[in-house]
């Protein structure tokens, strides 16, 4: 059995990681690793394909950056010269990048099956392109992998064929717990390096917040305020930071310090041991509810609603006065205390494994 793993972007790598390692347990499976290169800086790819253990990608697309129009068009022009040499019997995807939808569309069309892992997503917001690239996917899949049940609920509710569909778990908690340790290890240099205590820890990298120059001067604007109770430490995005620079946009205490992007492990001892965590990342939504920490999403909507409904996540939008307020809560111990979501045990590769070996057993019958 021939599978392609096909990632784009960072947050990708996080989840393909443990599915290659439970595949890696069949010897009659053979694994390509395709990086689309939709997304890639030297530096900050190789320290995470390093940190998670990953091989260097077999393939590299080399796509880079553009419209979506472009990147989608892209990838399918020269994602289809792969599977037309390789022939693989499984491709999997990945997420809601440009990357996932445009290798789900040339498979549907060349008849290779795909396997669609972080399936049934949904923000109901249709203006978001991962929205339609989730939608998209998930209705050409042959199997769909969803993180938790509401992900078979929107399948269902959509029309997707329930024997599809498979509740595994979440694929990045799988990584998550398995670096852990690792990423303890490194936390007392951390502490020294940023000089930290009780901190907060902010991440910001959408459009809706970055690209609206009247956003981003308001938002840094209660980020200062709230350094003022909390100290908060910024690891900020490339795009944000050009967006800073060309406003001429600085913090206005000490207390908020911006840094360079940091690594899977570094970001990820961070997490750990922040009082809270401000963000608009979908990933840190959910890691965050693992680690029972207090998480404000500066997002009027989220694909992962279990992140709020059960862990410890509160939505905030764009309203500065209710991030502040919120902030101000969980500074006086009114933090919601959360849960951890079913299937969010370290397992869910080992679980997609067996059910791609199984389904292709069946229909090599």
């Amino acid at each position: 059995m021939r599978a392609i793993h096909v990632v784009g972007a960072r947050p990708n790598f996080m989840k393909v990681a443990p599915v290659i390692a439970a595949l890696g347990h069949y010897p009659q499976v053979t694994q390509t690793l395709l990086h689309t290169g939709q997304h890639y800086d030297a530096n900050m790819s190789d320290i995470f394909f390093r940190q998670l253990g990953l091989p260097e990608p077999d393939i590299n697309l080399e796509v880079g950056s553009g419209s979506h129009a472009v990147q989608t068009a892209q990838t399918m022009l020269r994602f289809e010269e792969v599977v037309l040499a390789q022939r693989p019997d499984w491709v999997l995807v990945y997420g809601d990048v440009n990357s996932t939808v445009a290798a789900a569309l040339v498979c549907a069309k060349l008849g290779i099956r795909v396997a669609h892992v972080e399936a049934g997503l949904r923000s109901g917001d249709r203006t978001m392109p991962e929205e339609i690239n989730r939608l998209l996917t998930d209705q050409i899949a042959d199997l769909l992998f969803t993180p938790s049940a509401d992900g078979d609920a929107n399948l269902a509710r959509e029309g997707v064929a329930s024997d599809k569909v498979h509740l595994v778990g979440n694929v990045m908690i799988d990584t998550l717990i398995r670096l852990r340790p690792q990423a303890q290890a490194i936390w007392p240099g951390l502490q020294d390096q940023f000089g930290l205590g009780d901190y907060g820890l902010v991440t910001l990298h959408r459009p809706s917040n970055v690209d609206d120059p009247a956003m981003l001067q308001s938002i840094l604007a209660t980020l200062n305020e709230i350094a003022q109770e909390l100290p908060l430490l910024f690891p900020i995005h490339p795009r944000t930071r050009q967006r800073l620079q060309t406003l001429n946009l600085h913090p206005a205490t000490a207390n908020l310090q911006l840094t360079d992007p940091l690594g899977y492990l570094e970001f990820l001892a961070l997490q750990t041991h922040a009082t809270m965590v401000l963000t608009d990342s979908g990933g840190v939504q959910e890691e965050t509810t693992f680690l029972r920490v207090p998480c404000l999403t500066l997002r009027e909507n989220t694909e992962r609603p279990i992140t709020v409904s059960l862990g410890t996540n509160t939505l905030v939008g764009q309203d500065m006065d209710l991030l502040c307020s919120e902030a101000g809560r969980i500074l006086q111990g009114q933090r919601k205390q959360g849960a951890i979501p079913p299937l969010w045990d370290g397992q869910a590769g080992r679980r997609i494994a067996e059910i791609i070996v199984q389904t292709e057993r069946v229909s090599s019958r």
